[in-house]
């Protein structure tokens, strides 16, 4: 699998991502960056979307906290946000989206390359 540098002076830490998914085409991985701040690796759109976008996923290996996933889904309908609040309250910055089965691989993908990179990043 190819490496990403992440951040190219004074750190050397990488991300496993792998080959990525799109439009039902494999792709090396895509580094998004947005700013100084924020550096985005792409691991595929839903195999299944016709169109190469939405769901899609992503890892921000730029966070405080470490890294975290980036997801991008369809909105949930009125009834399943409903439903979700009773288990859990949304907060004003958060939002409930639903993303397709068809996407567990680019989502266990990014979950482990996340995991594998921990402190490292």
């Amino acid at each position: 699998m190819d490496r990403i540098a992440r951040r190219p002076a004074a750190s050397t830490a990488s991300l496993d991502a792998g080959p990525a998914v799109r439009d039902g085409r494999r792709n090396l991985p895509q580094l998004v960056p947005l700013g100084a701040i924020m550096a985005l690796v792409f691991f595929g759109t839903d195999p299944t979307s016709g169109g190469g976008n939405c769901p899609a996923v992503w890892v921000d290996t730029d966070t405080a906290q470490g890294p975290e996933l980036v997801l991008q889904g369809k909105f949930a309908d009125p009834a399943t946000r409903a439903s979700c609040r009773q288990d859990s309250p949304p907060a004003d910055d958060e939002g409930i989206v639903r993303i397709p089965l068809s996407m567990v691989e680019q989502i266990r993908r990014a979950c482990d390359a996340a995991e594998a990179a921990g402190t490292q990043l």
